[in-house]
């Protein structure tokens, strides 16, 4: 039997999505990052930076994750950054965003001590998002994220400024952005400041996306700054790239049929009970829409792991595969052992349709994580 569940990286569609990430920076003069918090399946790093220029991290995991399996730019950014572990994040990046004045003044100077070569920034708010919902929003009234204000006094070894207000948009809300970060931030760009990162949330690989607009937008920012623009998108890099496969273990009835399979809302992909959302099953429709529609529930014992109601043409049988769309970003980077209940094995499908399983996770990998 085939390993159930499993998340399946196919190779073919992340090609896709780098090829167009090229082009973008080719065209545009912009570098993209892979944003780690959004993709990390590190056994594809080395296919990825043959395309892109490096990855952003967000604390110390993530940047030596990417300085071991990638090699190429690191940028790090973290809301707060311990003592202990500042040289460390210094000597594995090339970019250190600090997102505090209380934080730049105390960590600048070791961090310049431990990497003489290191670029700092500093996180801003432009006081302008589009995103929704308000967990998601980084620009909120009273959010943790950047400053609103740049104090010239404090800039001396700042030579980029970060702001990150997207998620899953278009070309025209950066657009948009942009306005803000030009009014409260502008003043300050002809003082030292050579890179701009534009953070991620850019959804460049979608097929409704705007790309020439983003090359023209980018081009524009850059002539008119005389800067470089970054990009750090995590879920373009590993949007519609591969799936969760499943299956189900049990059949049953109360007042709609329910269907509990291997997967896990909570444990596998945490954003359908976080957003929520309603993930799309290969070959389902609706409830109601198909002739046979189910509940498709998790092997849990929390209430609510409900996956959601689905129809398919045909009775669904124990045994049966579901496979849920798009489940490669963000969802690994989330998912946990809640319950107990076994992490999916990852897999990568080969151009050539080869299925290889690349890890499995066992009982040691859930009994070492809790002492």
């Amino acid at each position: 039997m085939d390993q159930s569940p499993v998340y399946v990286l196919e190779e073919s569609k992340l090609l896709r999505n780098l090829a167009i990430l090229s082009g973008v920076q080719e065209k545009s003069g912009a570098k993209i990052l892979v944003a780690l918090k959004g993709y990390a399946l590190w056994k594809s790093f080395a296919l990825i930076g043959r395309y892109l220029c490096g990855a952003s991290a967000s604390g110390l995991y993530e940047a030596r994750l990417a300085r071991e399996e990638m090699n190429r730019e690191v940028h790090t950014f973290c809301p707060a950054i311990k003592a202990e572990e500042i040289g460390e994040i210094a000597r594995l990046s090339n970019h250190l965003i600090f997102n505090s004045f209380g934080q730049l003044e105390r960590f600048c100077a070791p961090a310049l001590e431990a990497n003489a070569n290191l670029q700092i920034g500093i996180r801003v708010n432009p006081q302008y998002s589009e995103v929704t919902p308000p967990m998601y929003n980084p620009c909120l009234e009273g959010s943790r994220l950047g400053v609103t204000k740049l104090r010239e006094e404090a800039l001396t070894h700042v030579s980029g400024l970060h702001f990150h207000t997207h998620c899953e948009q278009n070309s025209d809300a950066l657009k948009r952005t942009i306005v803000h970060f030009e009014r409260h931030f502008g003043r300050f760009m002809g003082r030292g400041i050579r890179w701009v990162n534009m953070g991620g949330g850019h959804h460049i690989t979608r097929a409704d996306y705007d790309r020439e607009g983003l090359i023209d937008i980018i081009r524009r920012f850059a002539d008119k700054w005389g800067v470089q623009v970054y990009l750090e998108p995590g879920e373009a890099v590993g949007w519609q790239v591969g799936y969760l496969e499943g299956r189900v273990v049990d059949l049953m009835r109360n007042g709609i049929d329910i269907a509990i399979l291997d997967v896990s809302a909570a444990a596998h992909m945490p954003d359908v009970l976080e957003m929520p959302y309603r993930p799309e099953v290969r070959g389902a429709g609706k409830a109601g829409e198909k002739r046979c529609t189910y509940r498709l529930g998790a092997p849990t014992c929390l209430a609510g792991d409900v996956i959601g109601d689905y129809s398919f043409d045909e009775p669904l049988k124990i045994g049966d595969t579901i496979v849920f769309e798009d489940m490669i970003h963000y969802t690994m980077v989330k998912n946990n052992m809640f319950n107990g209940v076994p992490l999916p094995a990852i897999a990568i499908e080969r151009a050539d349709g080869r299925r290889e399983i690349i890890r499995r996770f066992t009982y040691e990998d859930y009994k070492s994580r809790l002492s």
